[in-house]
């Protein structure tokens, strides 16, 4: 992770934005890219977040939620044809499954609608994950979208049944100049691509080496989490014990999102990962993957800039 800070530009978020519905009729809007897009507007970094929904009323909520939080939605492309993409969630005793809804409005992002969007902004990185690579239609978008802008590219690494393929990795991993996935993901991108390794920690150094990533970051659960920054140093952070864990919906995209912030501010890996380890689980503290609560963002960006602007004080 390169400590000189980018600058003065703003992060373009790309991906899907969704409702998850459960089995008792309510509808908990998210997406991981979303949310990462919610919590970098709430630490002030002004995301252009690019999606697609439906002209419905699950597309008039997205756009009114974005607006009540102040997050532009000149990227978000209204479908007429593809219903606001949608999630089902149900519950077989105490464990969860999701069934993710195909050809959704997300799944038919337009490319001249992208770079329409991208022309009125100057990109200082570009955030995707894997679900949204799903369609042959928005990976050409994306692989347009970075071949014209030349932004550097950050990866999140979902792995979601059946919506991926073996043959889809290698060209995501190829594109990436920073790459996050959890340790289970980890070892099956591995074992996939022919990587033999008896440990997390070898994984990681051989998918950092053999695709030239500035940083590698698995995202280890209850463990906290492990990054291999563009130095190729092993950096370790441990979980807040103190914290009383009510939901961890949305705990990996709030993660991702203080990663983004610290590549945005220039601060180190080892402070980069200690606040966005900080952050996940303050939103496990609470239900739900996103906060309204605007001073909480504010607090923290507070406490995590010196009187002279530095932004290396202690997290």
């Amino acid at each position: 992770m390169k400590k000189k800070r980018l600058l003065k530009r703003h992060p373009v978020i790309f991906g899907e934005v969704l409702f998850d519905h459960f089995p008792d009729g309510s509808a908990v809007l998210g997406g991981a890219p979303f949310n990462v897009a919610w919590h970098l507007q709430g630490f002030g970094q002004a995301p252009l977040f690019i999606s697609r929904v439906g002209d419905d009323e699950s597309g008039h909520r997205v756009k009114r939620a974005m607006q009540d939080w102040g997050l532009d939605t000149s990227g978000i492309q209204t479908d007429t044809q593809h219903p606001t993409g949608t999630v089902e969630i149900k519950f077989e005793g105490a464990q969860h499954s999701f069934h993710i809804l195909p050809n959704q409005a997300y799944d038919h992002i337009d490319a001249g609608l992208t770079q329409k969007a991208i022309g009125a902004t100057v990109p200082a990185l570009l955030y995707h994950g894997t679900l949204i690579a799903r369609t042959q239609v928005v990976r050409q978008v994306l692989e347009d979208l970075v071949t014209v802008t030349k932004t550097p590219v950050f990866v999140d690494i979902n792995l979601r049944d059946p919506w991926w393929h073996e043959d889809d990795l290698t060209q995501l991993l190829d594109r990436a100049r920073w790459v996050k996935v959890n340790d289970e993901e980890l070892g099956l991108v591995a074992k996939r691509l022919g990587l033999r390794t008896k440990s997390i920690e070898n994984a990681a150094r051989s998918i950092q080496a053999n695709y030239q990533l500035d940083s590698l970051i698995v995202t280890l659960g209850e463990r906290g989490a492990m990054a291999l920054d563009s130095s190729r140093d092993l950096v370790r952070v441990e979980p807040d014990q103190e914290i009383e864990v009510v939901d961890t919906v949305g705990a990996g995209d709030a993660f991702a999102s203080v990663v983004l912030l610290g590549l945005l501010e220039g601060w180190t890996t080892s402070l980069t990962l200690k606040r966005a380890q900080r952050f996940a689980s303050r939103i496990c503290a609470q239900r739900g993957a996103t906060s309204t609560d605007a001073e909480m963002y504010h607090e923290l960006m507070r406490r995590w800039t010196t009187d002279n602007g530095s932004t290396q004080s202690e997290y």
